[in-house]
């Protein structure tokens, strides 16, 4: 039952987090101002805000101009409560579980607004930040904590210089933003681990990209959703990755 008032309080953040992921890269005013259609512009009721719910019953339709609306909103909504009851579920202590959901929540915004927009917003990489100290607060002290920030700052310094070198080409500076995330919240070795995933499957998906025609060598793709998936690879398979960390190094 627990876990059922979990996944409802996931669909309700979900619903905030679209808007945050819409509103955040334009500048736009994320507290006031009513939701509305992305095509017709007017303001929708209640009754249509509902979470999923509302996506169902207007068959993925507005109901004034009948414009097809995107499954982005329910998909982000179950994705974030799908991601809510598995914390709750596996994590234990209530200042973890709160740390861990506010660190999944910036993730799934920064995904969304670096693959719509090409833009991670800066106050959810601050956020990420305030919920990764909370986490390590709740887990450790000390010299564990160093050690993650330690790698924090080298894995920036390192995306710093590749900004620098491709003239901001190569990667945006909102990678190099976020890496500093990355190695904060996995520390070391995860976090090299997840950055050598997160290129890998990056170039794989340019170059299939290219191959079809849908990309060019120019074209600028969105580095964050793989640096953050590879963050949650390292994360699920974290016992299997280590091993094969120790037997090749």
């Amino acid at each position: 039952m627990v876990l059922l008032y979990v996944f409802i309080l996931g669909l309700l953040v979900g619903s905030f987090l679209n808007v945050l992921a819409d509103r955040l890269p334009k500048g736009q005013n994320v507290l006031w101002g009513r939701s509305h259609c992305d095509y017709c512009k007017k303001t929708l009721r209640w009754y249509e805000l509902v979470p999923v719910i509302s996506f169902v019953l207007q068959v993925g339709a507005c109901r004034r101009c009948d414009k097809k609306l995107s499954w982005q909103y329910p998909i982000i909504e179950v994705v974030t409560a799908i991601g809510f009851v598995s914390i709750a579920a596996y994590q234990s202590g209530a200042l973890s579980i709160i740390a861990s959901c506010i660190i999944y929540s910036t993730f799934v915004v920064m995904i969304v607004a670096d693959y719509k927009f090409q833009i991670i917003p800066d106050s959810m990489i601050v956020t990420a930040i305030i919920g990764i100290g909370l986490l390590l607060t709740s887990q450790s002290i000390g010299i564990y904590t160093l050690i993650h920030l330690g790698m924090a700052f080298g894995i920036m310094f390192f995306f710093y210089l590749l900004w620098l070198l491709t003239h901001g080409r190569g990667i945006g500076f909102g990678d190099v933003k976020l890496s500093f995330v990355l190695g904060l919240l996995l520390g070391f070795p995860e976090a090299i681990i997840a950055l050598y995933i997160a290129f890998l499957t990056g170039a794989m998906v340019g170059v299939i990209l290219i191959a079809r025609g849908r990309k060019t060598l120019k074209s600028k793709i969105a580095f964050g959703p793989f640096l953050i998936g590879a963050t949650g690879v390292v994360f699920v398979f974290h016992t299997q990755l280590l091993h094969l960390w120790s037997i090749y190094l």
